[in-house]
């Protein structure tokens, strides 16, 4: 099956993230407020975090907006499940909604977003939107991590573009274009990948037969994020309903600075 071309091609763009920093924080909060059984992962993409959470044992619910993406989240379950099936009551469902309208049939313990998934609602009222169903989402006491880029962060991006990778399956060229007034950048991909790894989306054993390693399929994204001050972050959380919100810095529990680059947030419900 070919998926959407990004969706496709994401896993290998992002092979470099910190997931396991990722993984490692939120866990280290469910230390602290409860360990979850069941969970949210907002826009949880091609299930980078959310597979690894249902193989621990918890029961999962995988909201993304992308169809494609949850395409592939659907067949890399199916495919790890063979090597590394689920403990003990783990267990992953991929709902196709929108952060800012998600809803399951009955609350549950914990929610988290990562990868900056929040900075890609660029209008104030659906941001505070996404923060109103997370809060209807949860159980009294359950807690919503999320991670954002800070303002500073797509500033740097802006004054350090353009990025380039150029690797033999795979090269890119990534510009960024900043609006100061309202600190949301459109970043612009130019990406290359070798038509062998392409068609072997489709079906492997084409591969060999009718791919040219000289030609590369080009592929064109185009990604707008907003970074909203900190503050205003958290008063639209407490006017969301949250009672404790906390805000801390780059995969530590230090407090941001203005040199923070990706600033996470824990709140905790309480009835």
């Amino acid at each position: 099956m070919r998926y959407g071309q990004f969706a496709y091609i994401y896993d290998r763009l992002m092979e470099d993230m910190p997931y396991p920093q990722w993984l490692r924080f939120i866990r280290q909060c469910w230390e602290e407020f409860g360990k979850p059984a069941s969970i949210v992962d907002l826009g949880c993409g091609t299930g980078n975090l959310s597979i690894p959470l249902a193989q621990s044992g918890l029961r999962v619910y995988g909201i993304d907006l992308s169809d494609d993406m949850l395409a592939v989240a659907q067949d890399k379950t199916e495919r790890q499940q063979r090597t590394f099936p689920f403990a003990q009551g783990g267990s992953v469902t991929w709902l196709q909604q929108d952060m800012t309208e998600w809803e399951l049939a009955e609350p549950v313990d914990s929610v988290i977003s990562c990868c900056d998934c929040i900075n890609y609602l660029t209008e104030e009222d659906d941001l505070r939107d996404a923060f109103r169903q997370t809060f209807a989402g949860l159980k009294d006491g359950g807690v919503f991590i999320f991670d954002v880029h800070t303002e500073g962060q797509l500033r740097s991006y802006a004054e350090m573009q353009p990025f380039t990778l150029r690797d033999d399956d795979v090269s890119y060229i990534w510009t960024s274009e900043l609006d100061e007034e309202r600190c949301e950048i459109e970043h612009d991909l130019a990406i290359f990948i070798r038509e062998s790894e392409w068609l072997a989306a489709d079906a492997p054993e084409r591969k060999a037969a009718e791919a040219d390693d000289s030609r590369y399929v080009r592929i064109d994204e185009r990604h707008v994020q907003r970074a909203y001050p900190l503050d205003r972050i958290a008063h639209w959380l407490k006017e969301a309903g949250f009672a404790e919100i906390r805000s801390y810095a780059d995969f530590t529990h230090k407090t941001p600075t203005p040199e923070t680059e990706r600033a996470f947030f824990v709140c905790v419900k309480k009835g």
